[in-house]
């Protein structure tokens, strides 16, 4: 009874001071979400996937401040891509930064311009795949997004984007608290690429549902980083149509805490999903992956491939589960989580999960920690490779299954010279 009463506590604290829009469909949407956020109140330590990562910074009524990066100090990721850029400050989208989003050839709207009618095609999307996912496995901070989401973008595809989308998330204040929640649906047969990338907030809350129909593809590539004091909370749920394909990939370098959830539902016959991230962080970095990705289709695919490198006392965390349901036979389910700990003081804690109700299926996972290999290391030295730039090259070499996991090889490329300019920094 205490706990639950503290979770009550915790979130009358947290939501007190925002905002609450009840207008069009966007409205019946919010109070839905937060009728589900008051029977779950916010987490605790107690509860069983937040065993690994204390929420209290992400409960607090107020983020705490997280020193600002220099924007000049390193190019930003997908600079040099020719891109349709949505920017976003602090959490408010700026039109003015931003480029004419008819140019990606998709629909896009803002969040605050088309909730307050009322009828739109997100109604059927908005807080739906969320509530959905709320089940076997609370998620309180997704249905604290969908109530008081203040900004976000609703993109249709009918067709295939003559451009990628990118979502830029910048930030000039030391204090900020952005919630933005993203509806995306890809008709039959289109495709789009979706990148996003930058430190958005001090406290940064983020919601994606993403709709897949039959014979779509969806590639999202993110790179979180940057600012290292931020702290985030991000959610993507996914819906997948038949022979539809779901890839997202994410960077993360640096950040004092990082929860990424990925929730993915697999309802089309010769669906495929991939989740991969390589992750790096040094010092006082926490980064959680949580993922749980459900076969109710015959013949579906899934990947789960996690990397993480820590150093100087840095905490990964990955959760990872597939479920398999009746009759969704033929199913392939392949889940990878690993960690290169760069010294004793790094830790990594892993929970893999299978739960299986077909009999017809091919399902594995590995879970392993461990440091770099001393004959490897030793044999690039004897032929004359620095110590450090040896370290290096195997982390690389480490990450690269993760980065494999990236159909552009142009954005493979992008995020290996990222990593090459990490490591650089961090030699030691």
């Amino acid at each position: 009874m205490a706990v639950l009463q503290a979770k009550q506590d915790a979130l009358a604290a947290r939501i007190a001071a925002l905002s609450f829009a009840d207008k069009g469909w966007l409205g019946a949407a919010r109070k839905a979400a937060l009728d589900r956020l008051a029977a779950m109140g916010l987490p605790g330590r107690r509860d069983e996937y937040w065993r690994y990562t204390d929420p209290a910074g992400l409960n607090a009524a107020e983020p705490a401040p997280a020193a600002l990066f220099d924007p000049g100090a390193e190019p930003q990721l997908f600079d040099h891509m020719d891109r349709v850029k949505l920017v976003f400050v602090d959490g408010v989208f700026d039109p003015r930064a931003s480029d004419d989003p008819r140019l990606a050839g998709v629909e896009i709207e803002r969040l605050t311009e088309a909730g307050g009618r009322d009828a739109h095609w997100a109604r059927g999307l908005y807080g739906v795949l969320e509530a959905q996912g709320q089940q076997p496995v609370a998620r309180p901070h997704a249905a604290l997004n969908s109530a008081f989401a203040t900004e976000g973008v609703l993109i249709r595809v009918t067709g295939r984007a003559k451009k990628p989308v990118s979502l830029i998330y910048q930030r000039t204040s030391e204090g900020s608290d952005a919630i933005l929640h993203h509806c995306i649906k890809l008709e039959p047969g289109a495709e789009l690429t979706l990148l996003e990338n930058g430190p958005a907030a001090a406290r940064f809350n983020k919601v994606m549902e993403v709709e897949v129909a039959d014979g779509a593809r969806f590639h999202h590539i993110r790179g979180q980083g940057r600012d290292h004091q931020r702290q985030a909370v991000t959610h993507i749920f996914a819906r997948l149509g038949r022979e539809s394909l779901f890839k997202s990939f994410t960077l993360t370098a640096n950040g004092r805490l990082t929860r990424n959830e990925c929730v993915i539902e697999l309802t089309g016959d010769d669906a495929v999903a991939h989740v991969a991230c390589a992750a790096v962080g040094d010092g006082d970095f926490h980064h959680d992956d949580t993922v749980f990705i459900t076969h109710g289709a015959e013949r579906c695919e899934s990947r789960q491939v996690f990397k993480k490198v820590l150093m100087n006392g840095a905490t990964g965390v990955f959760q990872g589960k597939i479920l398999v349901q009746p009759g969704a036979q033929k199913t392939d389910g392949y889940q990878l989580s690993q960690s290169l700990l760069l010294d004793e003081d790094s830790q990594f804690l892993a929970k893999p999960e299978l739960e299986i109700y077909a009999d017809d299926v091919k399902c594995s996972h590995g879970s392993t920690s461990g440091a770099i290999d001393d004959t490897a290391l030793f044999y690039l030295q004897s032929r004359g490779v620095p110590k450090r730039v040896a370290q290096s090259l195997l982390v690389l070499a480490f990450l690269a299954e993760s980065i494999a996991e990236i159909e552009s090889e142009d954005l493979a490329e992008e995020i290996r010279l990222r990593l090459e300019s990490w490591l650089h920094r961090h030699e030691h």
